[in-house]
């Protein structure tokens, strides 16, 4: 059970991560958005709903006209919501930032660029040599071990 958890575990780590970001990102995403949801009435009575769209009217909105030029009365109304969504994003400048703050911010950086220098190529002074060629195990041949 263990093993079986242990080869899958690199696996599962990196699809929580990119779920998460996924969550992450829709989530911006739907708090900047904003929509307007249009509600049609007539009385009391809901008749449609829409969000990104016009509603549609009853069929009672062509008499309506007509009577609300009779009596100035009019029974149908139309309901505008508004849901806004965050327009204001903060955005921080690095000269906005406190002295130790910047001072923190660019020794983190100096250090990651240095952290990855590549390295200097050894010498190797052995490279070119070629080992003797072994006739007879000496070891075996003679009995002695290393133990």
């Amino acid at each position: 059970m263990f093993l079986f958890f242990c080869n899958f575990a690199p696996m599962l780590k990196k699809t929580f991560h990119k779920g998460f970001s996924l969550l992450m990102a829709f989530l911006v995403l739907f708090s900047t958005v904003s929509f307007t949801i249009e509600k049609h009435f007539c009385g009391d009575t809901l008749i449609d709903v829409a969000v990104f769209t016009e509603s549609q009217k009853c069929a009672m909105e062509a008499f309506e006209i007509e009577q609300s030029t009779i009596t100035k009365m009019d029974c149908c109304k139309d309901e505008l919501e508004l849901v806004k969504g965050q327009d204001i994003l903060k955005s921080t400048t690095f000269e906005d930032l406190h002295l130790d703050q910047q001072l923190f911010l660019t020794s983190l950086i100096y250090s990651y660029t240095n952290l990855f220098e590549g390295l200097s190529e050894q010498i190797i002074p052995h490279k070119d040599y070629s080992p003797p060629n072994l006739v007879v195990d000496i070891h075996v041949l003679d009995q002695v071990f290393i133990i």
